[in-house]
């Protein structure tokens, strides 16, 4: 059933204070900047610099004093205005071109007090040209006067700028705290501010220099980093930007720097900027609108059904519920964020119409969390929500009945009978009690202590995420934060059944954190060096069975999503390439029938090379590694096979003499691969007697020879005594003789005799016959 969008009345202004003078400004001059509190009870209006009358109101919802304040003509009016997220009392700050900075509170005396007043610019010869307010920070960009950044010449002169910042931030209940300035960019152009709950988008203005007009700039002050994009071509470099560590960067070095960056010389063309929790949406003069996300890729959202025809930032652009509103002049189009699909066009009454910024998360009041989710229009005619209706007659079960539903399908996942399980059997068999407890649960059958006793610990888990999600929120050490995050989610992944959304879910987390990830993964599985280069483990069983079952890997997995195993060797694949061989050995230790590891199955080397890539395009190295861990015999024998062609002579003997009495076979196999190579060359002669060591014990001098008979290149002509300079020399007497000596028999040979004079070889003391002479 189609949904349908609903645009409804939440106030018709008149619970402001001043409702007369806020229905004026905003029916009146459409250039008027209005902004929400975070907490959505107060609302700022500000005709800024350049208007005829500069004024500013701040309106209040309920008991509360506005804010009315007005400049005449040829008096320096604001720059711009900002509410700031201070939770304890509402608070604002004023910025004016010459670096006056005002900064206002309510709820400490009688209505609105000044709080303090400084300087940006305290230097003077410096112009503000664009300020913005980014959690807990004042970030602004100033003009600054030809020879206090040293001397400028054209086009230098379009690099005259600078891109600064300080903290701010409440200090008691009447004062405020303002951090040291920090210059965060020199000699960069004329930059607009726009700042979204994490980010600061740094875009270029009507004033920036041409050449360097397509290039925005996305700092994230909670990771420390800005991000150099360029959307027309598709590049984006990241770059450390952090003011604790006294980061700072010159703009033009900064470009030179980044290759491929200014190989375009067109300014974007953009009508309007918005930045969202989703990255910044810039819609072009021809109705496409697109979104530039925090990492600086760029993607198409949709296009409009009309172009704006409006002065530049005239539209108005949103998302809500994953999808884009937009309003141009008096008509407001729903598109769907995902697919550019145009949901709904409405045709509003009034051509004048602002988009508010939803509540900061924890700061709203109860009839915010009414609307959580839609976005907030503002007119003269009043406040309204645009949002989703849910469709008629739907009817949502209840609490009870979602229990039975979702335990009915956990247990047919488990079930290994082919019978059909239903919800009204779970109601009314005794097999299933847990679904029944939990369904008397929620019905209050329990009494409260009880209830608490037994969802103690969930609670405390609950409490610690919903803590570790505010702070993720208010962009406190969001990387930290993010790692903690990540663990958690993996740790709780690794007890439940990896099926379906949870292996889909542990795929996305390591995706998108793999160190944290795998931290999380070498707790739960206990990991540890044992000092000899390899892995032991302390993990029960049923956690292994976990990460090793499964299905096997196959060349193309389904939807990209791998199993446990698979996963795992990806991450240390990307990691710590040098643990996998190790990790892998250990993995085959584990388990039973049915888990991966002595199934029926791909075997666990297999599954891993599998994860590196197709034969001949994974690491040489790493593929040998696999093979000679892995302790099967036939991948063994394939690693000698690529040691011996690669004539590391060493190593394919060492992996033979690694393995242990209870492999006769593999070591008789391995040595009569190196004896074919003893016999035909003489590359392998200083490893003669590590080739001894290697020699079967049981094997008989008369059947060392018949292979080495084998093995022996054919004689192109008649023997000589010597070969041809430059020729391979033959295999001799004095080499064969350590090889017989190694097979254990003294004397003369147990088998017949090969030829007259066979004996040399076996009896080191006496010399050859002398044969008769002709007198």
């Amino acid at each position: 059933m189609k949904r349908s969008g609903t645009l409804r009345l939440l106030s018709d202004l008149s619970a402001f204070g001043g409702a007369a003078r806020l229905r004026e400004l905003l029916a009146g001059d459409p250039a008027v900047r209005v902004r929400g509190s975070p907490d959505g009870r107060h609302l700022l209006l500000l005709r800024p610099l350049g208007t005829v009358a500069p004024q500013l109101l701040v309106a209040a919802r309920g008991p509360g004093a506005e804010l009315e304040r007005a400049w005449p003509v040829g008096q320096p009016s604001p720059l711009d205005a900002f509410f700031l997220p201070w939770p304890a009392r509402p608070a604002l700050v004023l910025v004016w071109e010459s670096g006056l900075t005002e900064v206002w509170g309510a709820g400490v005396g009688p209505g609105w007090r000044l709080l303090q007043s400084t300087e940006l610019c305290p230097g003077g010869g410096a112009r503000v040209v664009a300020v913005a307010a980014l959690r807990g920070r004042l970030v602004w960009c100033e003009e600054r006067q030809a020879g206090s950044e040293g001397p400028l010449g054209p086009p230098a002169t379009a690099f005259s700028h600078c891109v600064c910042v300080r903290t701010l931030e409440p200090s008691g209940e009447a004062s405020t705290s303002l951090g040291r300035t920090h210059v965060l960019l020199h000699h960069c152009p004329a930059f607009g501010l726009l700042a979204s709950c994490r980010h600061l988008f740094l875009v270029p203005t009507a004033t920036t220099w041409p050449g360097v007009a397509h290039v925005l700039l996305i700092w994230s002050p909670g990771k420390g980093k800005v991000m150099v994009a360029a959307p027309r071509l598709g590049l984006s470099y990241s770059k450390s930007l952090n003011p604790g560590r006294g980061d700072t960067w010159d703009f033009r070095t900064l470009l030179r720097g980044l290759p491929g960056l200014l190989s375009l010389r067109e300014p974007l063309a953009v009508h309007t900027w918005a930045p969202t929790p989703h990255g910044l949406l810039l819609l072009d003069f021809g109705g496409t609108v697109s979104l530039v996300q925090s990492h600086g890729g760029t993607r198409a959202v949709g296009i409009l059904q009309e172009a704006p025809v409006g002065p530049r930032g005239s539209a108005a652009l949103g998302t809500f519920q994953g999808t884009l509103a937009c309003v141009l002049g008096s008509t407001l189009e729903l598109l769907d964020m995902g697919s550019g699909q145009l949901l709904e066009r409405k045709v509003l009454s009034t051509d004048r119409v602002h988009l508010l910024e939803p509540p900061a998360p924890g700061m709203e009041d109860e009839e915010e969390l009414e609307t959580r989710g839609s976005l907030r229009l503002l007119s003269a005619l009043g406040l309204f929500c645009v949002g989703w209706e849910a469709p008629q007659g739907v009817e949502l079960p209840s609490a009870k009945d979602l229990v039975f539903e979702e335990a009915c399908g956990y247990y047919q996942r488990r079930s290994l009978r082919g019978a059909q399980l239903t919800p009204e059997e779970l109601r009314h068999s005794s097999t299933f009690r847990a679904p029944q407890a939990l369904a008397s649960i929620l019905q209050g059958h329990l009494p409260p202590s009880t209830l608490l006793t037994m969802l103690r610990t969930e609670l405390r888990d609950y409490r610690g995420l919903e803590q570790l999600k505010a702070q993720l929120v208010a962009g406190d050490d969001e990387e930290a934060g993010w790692t903690e995050l990540a663990e958690q989610e993996v740790a709780r992944l690794l007890r439940t059944q990896l099926i379906g959304d949870q292996l889909a879910q542990l795929n996305t987390v390591f995706q998108a954190l793999p160190t944290a990830a795998w931290g999380a993964t070498l707790r739960a599985l206990q990991l540890q060096p044992d000092g000899n280069g390899k892995l032991r483990s302390q993990a029960p069983p049923d956690v292994w069975k976990k990460v090793l079952g499964g299905i096997t890997a196959v060349k193309e997995p389904p939807n990209g999503i791998l199993p446990p195993f698979e996963l795992l060797c990806q991450c240390l694949c990307r990691l710590e390439p040098r643990w996998l061989p190790p990790f892998v050995e250990l993995a085959q230790q584990q388990g039973g029938p049915g888990w991966g590891a002595g199934g029926p199955g791909l075997p666990l080397y297999r599954r891993a090379l599998a994860v590196l890539g197709e034969e001949g395009t994974r690491p040489e190295a790493l593929e040998l590694e696999l093979l000679l861990s892995s302790g099967r015999p036939k991948a063994v024998l394939q690693a000698v096979g690529q040691l011996v062609q690669k004539e590391q002579w060493d190593r394919a003997l060492d992996a033979g003499l690694a393995l242990g009495p209870s492999s006769p076979l593999l070591r008789s196999e391995i040595f009569k691969l190196l004896l074919a190579e003893f016999a035909q060359h003489r590359r392998l002669d200083a490893h003669l007697p590590l080739l001894c060591r290697l020699c079967p014990p049981e094997l008989a001098p008369a059947e060392l020879l018949l292979l080495l008979r084998t093995y022996l290149p054919d004689e192109v002509g008649p023997p000589t005594p010597f070969p041809e300079p430059g020729a391979e020399p033959p295999l001799t007497v004095g080499l064969l003789k350590a090889l017989l000596e190694q097979t254990g028999t003294q004397g003369w040979p147990s088998g017949p005799v090969l030829s007259p004079y066979e004996d040399i070889l076996w009896d080191p003391s006496t010399p050859p016959p002398t044969p008769p002479r002709d007198l």
